[in-house]
């Protein structure tokens, strides 16, 4: 036991030290959200000032572009760190050490939310500043929905590698394609009735919408959907656990056949 959390802790710190050695690495975690923020941000003050009977509910547009980075930030941390190691041609190297595959995984799960944090505080704070939007005034509501939110984009990730170990570099796109897809069906910036009826049965099927509809019914009533939360992590299990073993799965085979050497070509 301590030697597998030896071996995490050694893998996670190889991603700091590699963040730590590169300011633009850092500089681009807190850019891109910072660029959605000033867009959603500004369009929230357009429609608090002209439009008054609309200031509460575009109020939670900054709040859903927070939490939405919160996911997006989430698995491109946990993705990008990975196909770093295909990238430099290290992945074989780490496959005949020790380390297993489910300490590789925990190691990019680590670190993914290490990234997210370093790009996220900072954003959070500007929206403070700029928009007077406080997402920290949610509370313990909070940490619900960070903790949802990462877990699906942690599960996400692992599709997204296995996919990359599966088919080769050709699916590194999905690192950003895959997630953005989920986009228009998780509700970010609008409740689910707003959907077609055929399509809102697949909207109750991603954790993230009832993340979304909990942080409208926090900002806009007031309340706290306890039974939506509760819903959202049971997805997310389901959803993590079949992620994991699909990755791990995927990995042994690359690695039994070889593939693993010849993967960055």
């Amino acid at each position: 036991m301590s030697g597998s959390l030896n071996r995490i802790g050694a893998m996670t710190l190889r991603y700091c030290f590699l963040l730590r050695s590169s300011w633009p690495r850092l500089l681009e975690l807190v850019y891109w959200p910072a660029m959605q923020m000033l867009v959603w941000g500004f369009l929230q003050l357009f429609l608090s000032e002209d439009h008054s009977s609309l200031a509460m509910i575009s109020g939670t547009f900054v709040g859903a572009v927070l939490l939405w980075d919160v996911l997006f930030r989430g698995q491109l941390g946990f993705s990008v760190s990975f196909m770093e190691e295909i990238w430099s041609r290290n992945i074989a190297n780490l496959m005949m050490s020790p380390l297993r595959p489910i300490e590789l995984a925990a190691s990019l799960m680590l670190v993914s939310v290490l990234r997210l944090l370093i790009g996220m505080v900072p954003v959070s704070l500007f929206a403070l500043a700029l928009f007077h939007f406080n997402i920290y005034g949610l509370g313990f509501v909070l940490v619900i929905f960070f903790v949802n939110l990462v877990l699906t984009a942690w599960a996400i990730g692992l599709a997204v590698c296995g996919f990359v170990l599966r088919y080769g570099m050709g699916a590194e796109s999905l690192a950003w394609a895959l997630v953005m897809l989920l986009l228009p069906f998780c509700c970010v910036y609008y409740p689910v009735w707003i959907l077609p009826e055929w399509l809102q049965p697949i909207s109750w099927a991603l954790s993230p919408t009832y993340v979304f509809e909990g942080l409208r019914a926090a900002i806009i009533d007031q309340t706290f959907r306890g039974d939506l939360m509760l819903k959202a992590f049971a997805l997310n299990l389901v959803y993590l656990g079949a992620g994991l073993a699909t990755f791990i799965l995927i990995l042994r085979s690359a690695r039994r056949r070889g593939a693993l050497v010849s993967i960055g070509e």
